[in-house]
């Protein structure tokens, strides 16, 4: 099994073994799309844009204010929380989640992921 294929079953684990996670994936830096458990309706295009200009924003918000290296950026909506950590050097996860997650639980359950894809990357 290929790394990739590896990391898209982290993923599927993360995202079905965590009620609060309605979809996750790992982007790069600059924007593509490296793996992804989201609902068929997401665009994945869309997903890793976003995901871009949130870590530039965050990164040179980070530095501007003096607050050291990015290490997390999240939004959250009415109807859920965008949550992006850095996975390794040039890949963060992003995960989508629903309104009522449980932040320390999904925190933790990222943690373990990205621990296991550091190790694929």
């Amino acid at each position: 099994m290929s790394p990739i294929e590896q990391i898209n079953d982290v993923l599927h684990y993360l995202q079905s073994g965590t009620p609060d996670v309605e979809g996750c994936a790992v982007v790069s830096d600059d924007g593509l799309m490296i793996a992804s458990a989201l609902a068929p309706q997401i665009d994945e295009g869309r997903i890793a844009g976003m995901t871009s200009t949130l870590i530039s924003l965050g990164t040179r918000t980070a530095q501007e204010l003096e607050r050291g290296n990015l290490e997390q950026v999240y939004v959250k909506g009415s109807s859920g929380y965008v949550i992006v950590t850095q996975a390794s050097e040039g890949t963060v996860l992003v995960v989508l989640t629903n309104h009522e997650a449980k932040l320390g639980l999904i925190f933790l359950d990222m943690r373990r992921c990205i621990e296991q894809i550091r190790k694929l990357l």
